[in-house]
């Protein structure tokens, strides 16, 4: 796994808790789920990397 996709995932992961935050802060269910959204597709891009590095 490259560097470049580490720091990538790790900042939509923290773009999606920003704006979880951001919904729940607002009330705004849609934007409160759209990053939790966004957190669980760099989960599933981290691992997907992992599974891919454990083969090298």
């Amino acid at each position: 796994m490259g560097l470049d996709d580490k720091i990538r995932n790790a900042a939509e992961e923290t773009g999606g808790k920003v704006k979880e935050g951001a919904g729940k802060a607002t009330d705004n269910e849609r934007l409160e789920a759209e990053g939790k959204g966004d957190q669980a597709s760099a989960n599933i891009k981290q691992a997907g990397e992992n599974v891919k590095d454990a083969f090298k």
